[in-house]
Formats: structure tokens, C-alpha cells, sequence
């Protein structure tokens, strides 16, 4: 048996569903809690009852939901599968099928962690289709990972969860309980800072160069793979109102609408600063690029049918993550933990600790929204007192959290429904893919 499905078959193993995950750790969170905090037992199962359903944090799952969502849909447009199409025109090796899946995937993840996660898959599909078709060699687990490389670059994006709440106004002093917090830390500071943008620039550079290398020494085998269907007949016969759903003018009319009060908003409204991103902007850009690029509203509906299937984890565990939370709040673990933090690291070697651990809890918490909720207070509570900026403690959270996705099999499931391939097929590339990183982030964590 090969490393790989020895990997695989380990991961299957030891680790169950993320939602009993979720229930596992409330139970050790509840247990340390009951430890180490005088509070009575009662006391602290109201409080995270309580934290179940925190409206902030629920408006917040909300929000990441509709991220993931509204950028599946996307994915899923008449625009986008034109644009795939035009894109693998010129392949006919793997080398630059994977050098053009990658390049291509990480500037999408830029934009969108939900539209990448299909976008790479689709791409990724639509190759192998054409190379079975054309009878041409390709490694097709190899491109599968291409498609994958978005879910290592999203965090630190427009869609990154931590970075997307960190940039809205008084959300940091609300989930740290600290007034002395900034009221906001803005993009500026975070997605376009130097540090950010020279990672993600080497990225661009590196992974496809690497995948170009690879795909030259691996450029053998022919996929069989059947036809996906990526797009939804119209109905032969329309009764009553049902034709407005059809009319593609109206969709594509509100669709300008409300790019253009998008670009209102972002030109005129709020000036030249980065302050008018937060989630409900995006989300807001997203739903109007939908309208816009989906041929009516039926096809539009259909999409968000097929996406929201994909949400559901978000749906059922964001709560349980903030019931943890609500107790390691109530119970005094959040300042115990970053008091453990910052004896051991100096303003120098935290944010390497945070990233490090970030990666770890990861691979128990498999949601960038939901492991912001647990981790981000204790990190900014660190790196306040130990005089850290807060963007540069914030991006090494975030690069942790997206680097082990190279080794959670989690998000690569709608890859991997979509391609037909398994994880132990991608997984020794997707490893490949977490050095990189590991390398990568280390160094702009280090020089920055």
C-alpha cells in the first residue's frame, strides 16, 4: 500500500464527521471549563446556551453562508462556463493544464473561496473531458489539485473570513471584549498590505511554475470520465407568470442595477478608502454579478438549488463554535490560553505560533469562520499585549487555517463529486502544494 492510502486511510480513521467534531470539542471545552473554572456548572450551560445563538455571530454564519453560496452560483453561469471553455482552449499537455488551472484557481480564490472551490473543479472536469474525447494523455489527479490550490489562498483574499469581520466596524472589540481594540482593521491593512500581496504574488509565481515542472514528468494516462451536466434545460411549456422567470432582460436589468450602485458605493459613497468592503458588500456585489451573468432568474434559482447543498455544514456547526466560544469566554479559558501564548513567545516569534497553530486547529475545525470564532480572541488578546500588529497576527491565523486545507479532505469534497476523482488521488499534490505554502508564508511572516 502506498503512502498516500496509507494517509488516506489514516485520515478516514482517526478523524469522524466535522460536525461530531464540533460535538467533541464542545464536550472538552465544557470539560476544562468545568476544571478550571469556579463558576457553578449550571452557570456556564446557560452561558453556552446562550452563545448557541448569539444574533451577532448568527448574522456572521449568515454571512459566510451566503459567501459560499452566492459564489458557487456564480461559478455555475452561462458567463463563467463560456470562460472555462475559452481558457483550456490552447491545452493539450498536462504541464500547462495544470501551470493554467492553478494560475488561473488562485486569482479566482482572490475574489472568492466559494466561486474557486467550483470554479477549479469545473475547470478541472471540462479538461478531462476534452482530453478523453481527444484521446490525449493527461494526470488527471494532478489537474484535480490545481482546482484544489483556491482553498490555500482564500483566507488571505476578499472572501476571507477572518479578514472580512476584522474590516467591519466594532467587530473586533465585540468578539475579543475589549474596548481598547480598534474599531476596524481594513483591508488596506490586511488583503493589500505588502506582506499580503508579496505572498500572494509568490504564490502566483511559484505553484504554477512547480505544477508546470510536474506535469512534464507526469504526462501520461488518458481520463475516462462521463459528461457533467453544468447548466439546466429550460421547461418546454411556461404556464401563467411563470415566463418573468424566464425573461433574461429583467434578470440582467436589476443585475446592472446593482452593479452599478456597487460601484456607487465603492467610487462615490465611501471615497477612495478600502473601509466600504466587509461581508455584506461582498456579498451584495456577488448577488448582482449572479443577476447579471445567469441567463434569467430560473437559472439563476437552479444554481442557488445546487449551491446551497454545499453550505450545510456552515449551517449546523457555526453554532456549536460559538457555544464554544460563549464558554471559554465565561470560564476565563480565552485569558489562560493567551497568557500560555505570550510566556512563550515574544513579539518576533508569535505570529509563526499563531500560524502554526492555526494550521492545527484546522484540521479539527475545518471552517475559517468558525475556527476566527474560537481563535480570534485569544491571538488578539496575545498580540496586544505583546505589542504585535494586529493585521500581520490576523493574515498568520488566516495562512494557517488555509495551509492544512491541503490535507483536510473537507472542502474537497465538492472537487471531488464534480471531478470523480478520490482523495487519495490528489492528496501526494495537494501535500506538494502545503510545502510550498509552508515555505511561502513563513518567509512573509519572517521578512515582514
Amino acid at each position: 500500500m502506498s503512502f498516500t492510502q496509507h494517509y488516506a486511510n489514516w485520515f478516514r480513521r482517526l478523524l469522524p464527521s466535522p460536525f461530531s467534531i464540533a460535538v467533541l470539542l464542545t464536550l472538552f471545552t465544557l470539560f476544562l471549563t468545568l476544571v478550571y473554572s469556579p463558576k457553578p456548572t449550571t452557570e456556564l450551560l446557560l452561558d453556552w446556551q446562550e452563545g448557541l445563538w448569539n444574533s451577532n455571530l448568527l448574522a456572521f454564519a449568515f454571512q459566510m453562508m451566503l459567501m459560499l453560496v452566492l459564489g458557487h452560483t456564480l461559478a455555475l453561469s452561462s458567463f463563467f462556463d463560456a470562460l472555462v471553455s475559452s481558457l483550456i482552449k490552447p491545452i493539450n499537455t498536462t504541464a500547462k493544464a495544470a501551470a493554467i488551472v492553478t494560475f488561473s484557481t488562485i486569482l479566482v480564490a482572490f475574489i472568492n473561496w466559494g466561486l474557486a472551490l467550483v470554479f477549479g473543479a469545473i475547470i478541472a472536469r471540462k479538461i478531462g473531458e476534452r482530453f478523453t474525447k481527444q484521446q490525449l494523455p493527461l494526470n488527471y489527479p494532478l489537474i484535480g489539485a490545481s482546482g484544489y490550490v483556491g482553498l490555500m489562498v482564500w483566507h488571505g483574499g476578499l472572501s476571507g473570513s477572518a479578514l472580512a469581520k476584522a474590516a467591519e466596524k466594532g467587530h473586533l472589540q465585540e468578539i475579543a471584549h475589549n474596548t481598547s481594540l480598534p474599531d476596524a482593521v481594513t483591508y488596506s491593512q490586511t488583503v493589500f498590505s505588502s506582506l499580503n500581496i508579496t505572498g500572494f504574488l509568490l504564490l502566483l509565481v511559484l505553484i504554477p511554475l512547480v505544477f508546470y515542472l510536474l506535469g512534464k514528468r507526469l504526462n501520461s494516462g488518458i481520463p475516462s470520465i462521463e459528461a457533467v451536466k453544468l447548466k439546466h434545460e429550460k421547461p418546454n411549456h411556461l404556464q401563467g407568470a411563470e415566463f418573468i422567470d424566464h425573461l433574461g432582460f429583467v434578470s440582467k436589468s436589476i443585475g446592472v442595477g446593482l452593479v452599478a450602485l456597487a460601484i456607487y458605493i465603492a467610487v462615490i459613497y465611501e471615497g477612495p478608502s478600502l473601509g466600504f468592503i466587509s461581508p455584506n458588500y461582498i456579498n451584495f456585489g456577488m448577488l448582482a454579478l449572479c443577476l447579471l451573468l445567469h441567463q434569467n432568474f430560473q437559472t439563476f434559482l437552479e444554481a442557488i438549488d445546487d449551491a446551497i447543498k454545499g453550505s450545510s455544514g456552515i449551517l449546523i456547526q457555526f453554532p456549536l463554535y460559538f457555544g464554544i466560544l460563549a464558554l471559554m469566554q465565561s470560564g476565563g479559558l480565552i485569558n489562560l490560553i493567551s497568557d500560555w501564548f505570550i510566556t512563550i513567545s515574544n513579539a518576533q516569534t508569535l505570529p509563526i505560533y499563531t500560524f502554526l497553530s492555526a494550521g492545527l486547529v484546522n484540521l479539527f475545525v475545518p471552517s475559517g469562520g468558525g475556527q476566527w470564532a474560537i481563535q480570534g480572541p485569544i491571538v488578539l488578546d496575545a498580540a496586544i499585549k505583546l505589542g504585535v500588529p494586529l493585521p500581520k497576527i490576523i493574515l498568520a491565523m488566516a495562512y494557517g487555517d488555509q495551509l492544512t486545507n491541503m490535507m483536510q479532505p473537507f472542502w474537497a469534497l465538492p472537487l471531488l463529486s464534480i471531478t470523480g476523482l478520490k482523495a487519495k488521488e490528489i492528496l501526494p499534490y495537494t501535500l506538494i502544494l502545503m510545502l510550498i505554502g509552508l515555505v511561502v508564508f513563513t518567509g512573509v511572516l519572517l521578512v515582514f
